[in-house]
C-alpha cells in the first residue's frame, strides 16, 4: 500500500524547471518525464519508450515529439506513435506511453496522479500568496531521503526551531510560548503567538530594528501534501495579534512535499511576502536564507530517516508538541482510506 493520497495534484517542478528538453522525474513511484511544446504548454508522460522501455527521456525532441533513442519509435505529446522504428510501417496508435494532465498555477508545474477524469484544476491546493496581489514569491528545490510526512511533521511543529535553526530563526521563546492545534474540514492549523520577545537575526534583520517585537507562527496544512506558514513579527507598538498582523514584516512560508518513492521526496520551498515587494535583491538575498535554514532541515530529516530503517523494532511517539503532525497524518490516511474504498477523495 502506497502512503500518498492518489487522485490529487502534485507539484512537479518550478516553472523554470520545465522547458523544452525532457526532465525525468519519478512522482508517486512513477517514472516521469515533463518537456514544453512550441506553444509553452507542458506535456507529462510515462519515463518508458512504449517498444522496449528504454526511458523516454533519453530521446531527442522533434518539434513537439520525442524520438527513442533506443530503435527510434517516434511519439507524439499525446503518448502516441507518430511513426514506427520502420518508416514504412503502418502506424499502430495503440502503441502508447501513458500521457498525464498538467496545469501552471502559483509558478508550480501540477500534474494529476490518478483518475484522469476527474483532473479538475480547482482542486489545485490554494496557495494564495504565491499569486496574490501586493506580494511577492520565489524559492527553490531539494531532493531529500525521507518519507514526505516526516516534512509534514516537521513543518507542522516549530518547536525544533529553537535547536536546528538556533543561528536563524530560532529562540528559547518559542518553547515557552503555548500553542493551539486546531481542524477545520481537511485543514490542520498550529498557531502559536509570542509578544514581547526579541527578534532572532532572520526577522531583525528583515524588520531592519532593534527593539522588542509580537511574533507569531501559523502552520496549515492542506491535502495532498502542502503546508503553509504565516510567520512575522511586528514592533510591540504596532498593536498587532494573532488574528490581524499585517504590520512589521510578514511572510507566508509555502512548502510543497511531491512524494518520489516510500522514503525520498521532492521538497519544493519558497517565501512569499507584502513588504518590499519590488526589492529583488532582497527577493534573492531571502531565498538564499531560506535555503540554508531548510538545508539544517535536510540532514535532520534524512538522519531520522536513516534511523527509522534502522530501527525497524521502535516506532515513531507522539507528545504534545506533535498534535499538527499527527492531525495532518491522520487526515492524510483517511484521505487514502476513501479512495480505497472507491470514493473520491
Amino acid at each position: 500500500m502506497t502512503t500518498w493520497v492518489t487522485n490529487a495534484w502534485y507539484v512537479a517542478g518550478w516553472d523554470s524547471d520545465i522547458d523544452s528538453a525532457p526532465l525525468a522525474r519519478t512522482i508517486c513511484g512513477v517514472p516521469m518525464l515533463f518537456y514544453r511544446k512550441l506553444d509553452r504548454s507542458v506535456v507529462a508522460l510515462r519515463d518508458a519508450c512504449p517498444h522496449r522501455l528504454l526511458p523516454l527521456s533519453m530521446g531527442v525532441k522533434e518539434g513537439d515529439s520525442l524520438r527513442c533513442k533506443y530503435h527510434g519509435l517516434l511519439v507524439g505529446p499525446d503518448g502516441a506513435a507518430l511513426e514506427m522504428p520502420l518508416k514504412d510501417a503502418p502506424v499502430n496508435r495503440r502503441v502508447c506511453a501513458e500521457a498525464y494532465v498538467t496545469h501552471e498555477r502559483h509558478r508550480f508545474v501540477w500534474v494529476w496522479i490518478g483518475d484522469r477524469d476527474k483532473a479538475d484544476p480547482a482542486l489545485i491546493p490554494d496557495l494564495w500568496p504565491c499569486s496574490a496581489e501586493g506580494w511577492v514569491f520565489d524559492g527553490d528545490y531539494y531532493h531529500i531521503a525521507c518519507d514526505y510526512r516526516l516534512m509534514v511533521d516537521n513543518l507542522m511543529d516549530l518547536t525544533h526551531e529553537t535547536y536546528v535553526h538556533v543561528g536563524s530563526i530560532g529562540q528559547p521563546e518559542i518553547l515557552e510560548a503555548p500553542i493551539a492545534t486546531r481542524v477545520e474540514g481537511e485543514d490542520v492549523y498550529v498557531t502559536r503567538w509570542m509578544p514581547g520577545v526579541d527578534a532572532p537575526p532572520f526577522w531583525r534583520s528583515a524588520l531592519g530594528k532593534e527593539g522588542a517585537v509580537d511574533r507569531w507562527q501559523v502552520c496549515r496544512f492542506l491535502l495532498p501534501s502542502a503546508v503553509m506558514i504565516d510567520v512575522g513579527v511586528a514592533p510591540v507598538e504596532a498593536g498587532a495579534t494573532i488574528e490581524d498582523h499585517d504590520s512589521g514584516v510578514r511572510g507566508m512560508v509555502v512548502d510543497f512535499m511531491t512524494p518520489e518513492t516510500e522514503n525520498t521526496h521532492h521538497y519544493f520551498w519558497g517565501m512569499a511576502r507584502n513588504f518590499d515587494i519590488d526589492d529583488v535583491g532582497l527577493t534573492a538575498r531571502m531565498k538564499r536564507q531560506q535555503g540554508g535554514v531548510f538545508a539544517e532541515d535536510l540532514a535532520i530529516l534524512e538522519a531520522q530517516q536513516k534511523s527509522i530503517d534502522d530501527n525497524p523494532g521502535l516506532r515513531l511517539m507522539a507528545y504534545e508538541i506533535d498534535e499538527g503532525g499527527v492531525r495532518s497524518r491522520q487526515i492524510i490516511t483517511r484521505a487514502m482510506k476513501r479512495q480505497s474504498e472507491g470514493l473520491d477523495a
